[in-house]
């Protein structure tokens, strides 16, 4: 395959993900409506994801807490990580990050492109014991571990891992720009 049939097949997959429909759409405003609710209730989202994931996470988390005034937190301290890794092991990492800091009602957005992130997934089962509501982003297979402990769940039909996070990224931000910035956007 030549260079510009990589590019040309890449981005008109990636366009086909993005491609609106309604169950998106729906989605979407869910989960712009559950953020709203946590705010008015005074409560906080935490949010987490490994590698690429973790860095989507951390764009989300300063645009809700400077635009919006939603506490939003993640948690990619290296002090925090390699402690909690240290001592709990990494798979279980963020569970225990879930059990120091989340409280009942707040809300959780956990992040795995493959869905099968054994410290992301542990999170989510821990997040359901404390009574944080769940919203998952993830890929791959859809029958996914992460995607079946979810509340309301996003999930990408592919199988690679840029194209996923990629639309992970664009979903969330575009609701950070539905909460915040709507009336910017012209197209």
């Amino acid at each position: 395959m030549s260079d510009y049939q990589f590019i040309n097949n890449y981005l008109e997959d990636f366009s086909q993900l993005l491609k609106p429909n309604d169950e998106i759409i729906e989605s979407l405003i869910q989960i712009r409506d559950i953020l709203l609710d946590a705010k008015k209730n005074r409560k906080k989202v935490l949010i987490f994801g490994n590698g690429g994931s973790s860095a989507i996470a951390s764009h989300f988390t300063v645009d809700m807490t400077k635009n919006f005034n939603l506490p939003c937190l993640n948690f990619n301290e290296a002090a925090l990580i390699t402690c909690f890794a240290n001592d709990y092991g990494y798979e279980h990492w963020v569970e225990k990050a879930v059990e120091f800091y989340g409280d009942d009602g707040d809300l959780i957005i956990l992040i795995s492109s493959s869905g099968n992130s054994e410290n992301i997934v542990n999170a989510a089962r821990v997040a359901k014991q404390l009574g944080i509501g769940i919203i998952t982003f993830t890929g791959f297979k859809q029958d996914n571990p992460l995607k079946q402990e979810g509340n309301l769940n996003f999930w990408v039909d592919s199988r690679a891992y840029n194209i996923i996070e990629n639309t992970h990224q664009i979903w969330l931000l575009m609701v950070c720009d539905l909460i915040i910035g709507k009336a910017e956007y012209s197209a």
